[in-house]
């Protein structure tokens, strides 16, 4: 028996009160308090890019990246999928606040890999 590895994430994102936030090329945002779900992939190196995603101390390369070194920022969730990224971020219900926000390599028209839960409940 193979095992599949896995090849998808998501993080679940609390942000604890509204700021402005430079993302890279994308420019200036302003981003609400609540609740947020990014959608990542990694072929190689999965658990690698989830920690790097965890960790305060590194350079800002990926979209994500921006957002999460916020002091307002706290990573509630990691889920992990064998599911293609844009099929797992299309089963997120959820608003666009960020037109190409982590979806630069995107082929099934996402808009955005960072969806806006407003307050939704963690994840169980």
């Amino acid at each position: 028996m193979s095992r599949v590895a896995y090849t998808t994430y998501q993080l679940h994102i609390d942000l604890s009160q509204s700021c402005t936030i430079e993302i890279g090329k994308l420019g200036e945002y302003r981003f609400p308090a609540g609740r947020y779900i990014y959608t990542g992939s990694a072929k190689r190196n999965f658990e690698a890019r989830v920690s790097r995603h965890l960790r305060a101390d590194k350079k800002l390369r990926w979209h994500i990246d921006y957002l999460l070194a916020s002091s307002h920022v706290s990573v509630i969730e990691v889920v992990r999928s064998r599911l293609p990224e844009c099929v797992l971020n299309q089963s997120v219900q959820g608003t666009i606040l960020v037109k190409g926000f982590g979806a630069s390599d995107c082929v099934a028209g996402c808009g955005s890999h960072l969806k806006y839960c407003r307050n939704a409940d963690p994840p169980k």
